[in-house]
């Protein structure tokens, strides 16, 4: 049968620390023995190309039309 799992309030700020400031990606918590005992954090940076940047601003002024 299943541990029932032991949270703390250090494991709780970790958790919020991980959390904290990210924009794309993930927080995994490792458990073993119904314990915490790791957190990884993957972190995404997403980034438009300069050409994707100028495709979509010549779309946004063809949208508006002449002025």
């Amino acid at each position: 049968m299943a541990k029932p799992l032991e949270v703390d309030d250090e494991w709780n700020e970790r958790i919020l620390s991980s959390l904290n400031g990210m924009e794309y990606g993930a927080v995994q918590i490792i458990v073993h023995d119904g314990k915490i005992v790791q957190i990884e954090r993957t972190e995404r940076k997403r980034f438009d190309s300069a050409s994707e940047k100028r495709s979509e601003a010549a779309a946004r002024e063809g949208a508006r039309g002449p002025r």
